[in-house]
């Protein structure tokens, strides 16, 4: 009842910060989706450099990662701490658990793919709860692994649910 009710809270207050304005969700998922984009990219053009020797590589990888910075700031407009960069951190891994999901279901391991998807979406999901200021991370507490796993519970369990209600990219 406890996980219901503060799922419940954590609704109303995405739908109040919908009603003021402060996010334009769809918007911002397709921004966020660009953005792991834009990582990926970069460890691209890091490894093509070193690879190749090229040093030309690392001057593009200055280019996008300036991009990259310009637009994580239209999603992330105040933070503490690290939380900049735990964010960028949460997109890119989120971002290669997506790639290793679809290699393993490109192979036929639709088990471990799921398993991949599901933390990606989880790791997503962490993204968003604390960037809209969803988490108080003064009451979060170590997170189980089996948490991360298909049984959902705590933190991670109740940001999923809520980012299935609320980040709709069909939303025009």
């Amino acid at each position: 009842m406890s996980n219901i009710l503060e799922l419940h809270e954590l609704v109303e207050k995405v739908d109040q910060m919908k009603k003021d304005n402060a996010l334009d969700l769809s918007s911002d998922q397709d921004l966020s989706i660009a953005i792991m984009n834009l990582v990926s990219i970069e460890e691209h053009f890091f490894f093509t450099g070193a690879k190749t020797g090229n040093p030309k590589y690392y001057d593009l990888l200055t280019e996008v990662r300036e991009m990259r910075k310009q637009l994580l700031k239209r999603i992330i407009k105040e933070y503490e701490g690290e939380v900049w960069c735990i964010s960028k951190h949460l997109l890119a891994a989120s971002y290669r658990l997506m790639e290793v999901g679809t290699k393993a279901q490109g192979k036929g391991d639709k088990k471990d793919a799921e398993e991949m998807f599901q933390k990606a979406y989880d790791l997503y999901s962490l993204f968003w709860g604390l960037n809209m200021k969803l988490i108080d991370i003064g009451e979060v507490k170590k997170i189980e692994d089996d948490d991360l796993n298909i049984k959902k519970k705590g933190v991670v369990g109740k940001l999923g649910a809520l980012v299935k209600k609320v980040v709709d990219c069909c939303i025009e």
